[in-house]
């Protein structure tokens, strides 16, 4: 039975069906849940005249915040308890990194994230968040297709 349940979101469809899976666990569980939104700091390999990053950056932490007040909500609809946190990843800790860091400082036993997020990029350079998490994993992870719960037109 899992009593701390860490859940990865991003604001896509796909972490958004796994923050329901984990809502839906804990709730069944009595587990106390936490949601986890990671700003990435994307370096940038080019100069442009007039960037500022920390427009985007600002932007991203505002996006998290907005998510966990939403999840929060959703949360205590179900009585669901738990602590919403915003976490940052850089150059020297990717974004699987945080999320297993922020799973250990939370003591989780079980780690909920979706297959697909918003890293489409990335993951055909270094692979995906989700798989890296899997690979370094030392609690359970359960993963979220980017299908689930979708019908099938030949069913």
């Amino acid at each position: 039975m899992y009593t701390r349940i860490l859940v990865a979101v991003d604001g896509s469809h796909t972490s958004r069906r796994a923050f329901e899976a984990a809502l839906a666990l804990a709730k069944s569980t009595g587990a106390v849940m936490q949601p986890l939104y990671v700003v990435e700091n994307t370096p940038m390999y080019f100069e442009a005249p007039g960037y500022d990053p920390s427009i985007l950056r600002n932007r991203l932490v505002e996006e998290g915040k907005e998510l966990c007040a939403e999840f929060a909500v959703a949360m205590a609809a179900q009585g669901v308890k738990g602590e919403l946190i915003v976490g940052e990843a850089s150059s020297l800790d990717d974004v699987s990194a945080v999320v297993l860091k922020a799973a250990a400082d939370f003591n989780a036993d079980l780690l909920v994230m979706g297959t697909h997020g918003r890293r489409g990029f990335q993951r055909l350079i270094l692979g995906s968040v989700a798989e890296r998490c899997v690979r370094q994993a030392t609690l359970p992870v359960l993963l979220i297709p980017s299908a689930a719960g979708k019908v099938s037109e030949d069913a």
